[in-house]
């Protein structure tokens, strides 16, 4: 309720002149006193009014700011715990490769696996790998015993061949660095019996197509040069050095390129049909990982089984990328992820989250929350469906127990109910700026858990579908060899002649073809030899 003073002193005024006006003579002093005190009490009321209202506006500002600086102490305190999570991050708890942990002693490893009580090294029973001898050898080389060296008899003895036999051979493989130069002559008749060529025609002999040059290099110096670049992610330099030390050949950076480049467009062809058998698989890793061209920043998107592979570049990770590499839009199987959200956007697909990449983000919370005791009891759950899903495959099992799996999914929903108590969601402030509430790194976890119980419990309903997704990891670790080697692609064309040929060699290996033999076939016309059984 507001009262308006001044005109509450207007009327007391006219009430006193009022009175005044009534009342005796020795009684008008009196009235005036009693007006002249009823103002001043109205005055300092309203002061003090006044004085209450600007303090409870000033208490309502202090209130405010104090719940601005609660939530602003929240979120330095989680920004906090972030930046200690990130100083922790290693190999163990993260995504990050063992060769980031640098020299500094790393802390002790949260295994979850249990000793066998077995020794270190090679089991009982185990065959072993031993050096074997390649082929036949090249040379022999005799050692007669030293005390028959000085005998005056030793030609006699050797000429005869009875008096010394083998008693053991040892061999030593050298390595002989050749080069071996085919001329091409064009032959042109001069004197023909047949009489054919008339008075003013020769007969000539044509080159083949592919000797174009009076001086060329052949295909397996192409090949060689172009798996020194790519496969072995030596530096153009380093190539020329080599090849001009091991055959006194002298390649410059502009040739060695152009080998590249011609080795991807042989390639080219089955690269589309390696695309095309990955669309119809069933099951398929993906992953992502940076690459610098030009001096910015793509992405390899890489498509991949047990089979094949198939990787390219994109300025973009998300989406656009995606569906630039090819595979995804038309794929209708199971993909094997890490949970970029990305992969989210194709709903033709199912999803089958990578649990190695959730053991190393438990450890991280086990690492940094101490007190979070669901996190651990979740790595042992994902451990005893692993196992169990080894066990029944080992048993010739097709597939998991009803029970076995409903007494699993009744463990995730109670292990996420607790983890709910241990890190409960973020109180929403009834006025807040616009925008996300911060959940921390733990809680993102916990949702995501929750959210996607399906993705992450495929491995144990379905056994075609893996338990990590080592196998993209596999694929895409050579890039970050490569890069790091040689820092940046000039272009983003000759990363992507690099992406194309290690998926080709990628393929190879996969069906038993190493990496020089599966060029070599491309350079013959045999370039589906690396699909195996697809090929067919």
């Amino acid at each position: 309720m507001t009262v308006d003073f001044n005109e509450l002193k207007q009327k007391m005024d006219s009430i006193t002149l009022e009175l005044k006006a009534k009342a005796p003579k020795d009684l008008s002093l009196l009235v005036d006193s009693l007006g002249f005190m009823i103002n001043v009490m109205l005055e300092m009321t309203s002061s003090v009014l006044m004085q209450s209202e600007t303090q409870t506006e000033q208490l309502k500002n202090l209130i405010k700011k104090n719940d601005d600086l609660g939530l602003l102490i929240d979120e330095l305190q989680e920004t906090i715990r972030d930046l200690r999570s990130q100083l922790n991050q290693n190999s163990n708890n993260s995504s990050k490769p063992p060769s980031s942990d640098g020299y500094k002693k790393s802390p002790k490893k949260r295994s979850l696996r249990v000793s066998t009580g077995a020794k270190a090294g090679g089991q009982k029973g185990h065959k072993g790998a031993h050096l074997s001898v390649p082929h036949a050898p090249d040379e022999v080389k005799c050692h007669i015993p030293s005390k028959c060296q000085c005998c005056p008899n030793l030609k006699t003895c050797v000429a005869s061949g009875d008096v010394f036999t083998c008693a053991e051979s040892r061999y030593v493989i050298e390595a002989k660095t050749i080069t071996h130069v085919v001329e091409h002559q064009s032959m042109v008749a001069t004197n023909c019996p047949c009489g054919c060529p008339g008075k003013d025609e020769k007969l000539v002999g044509e080159f083949p197509a592919d000797v174009r040059c009076y001086v060329q290099y052949g295909n397996s110096v192409t090949v060689l040069a172009a798996l020194l670049s790519t496969y072995g992610a030596v530096a153009y330099n380093r190539i020329h050095v080599l090849l001009n030390g091991l055959f006194g050949i002298s390649l410059s950076t502009g040739t060695i390129n152009s080998m590249v480049k011609r080795c991807s467009d042989k390639i080219a062809p089955v690269m589309e049909q390696i695309k095309e058998l990955l669309k119809t698989s069933d099951v398929v890793n993906f992953d992502e990982t940076g690459l610098r061209a030009l001096g910015k920043l793509f992405w390899v998107h890489n498509s991949s089984n047990d089979e094949y592979t198939y990787q390219s570049a994109n300025e973009k990770r998300g989406s656009s990328g995606m569906e630039d590499n090819g595979v995804l839009p038309d794929f209708t199987g199971i993909a094997v992820h890490d949970c970029w959200p990305s992969y989210q956007n194709f709903e033709q697909i199912e999803h089958a989250l990578c649990c190695a990449h959730l053991l190393r983000e438990l450890n991280a919370v086990r690492e940094n929350e101490e007190n979070h005791i669901w996190a651990e009891r979740f790595q042992k759950l994902l451990i005893r469906m692993k196992k169990a899903k080894e066990k029944a495959i080992s048993l010739g099992q097709k597939f998991l127990g009803k029970e076995l799996l409903e007494e699993f999914s009744k463990d995730y929903d109670e292990i996420m109910s607790h983890a709910d108590k241990e890190c409960p969601p973020p109180e929403v402030p009834k006025e807040r700026k616009r925008g996300k509430i911060r959940r921390g790194k733990t809680r993102a976890l916990i949702e995501r858990l929750k959210k996607f119980k399906d993705d992450v419990c495929r491995f144990a309903h379905n056994f075609a579908v893996p338990f990590d997704n080592n196998q993209a990891e596999r694929d895409v670790r050579n890039v970050k060899t490569k890069t790091k080697v040689s820092g940046c692609f000039r272009s983003i064309k000759g990363a992507q002649d690099y992406l194309k040929i290690m998926s080709f060699i990628s393929t190879g290996n996969k069906h038993g073809i190493n990496a020089f033999d599966a060029l070599t076939a491309a350079f013959s016309g045999n370039a589906k030899i690396i699909l195996g059984k697809g090929s067919e």
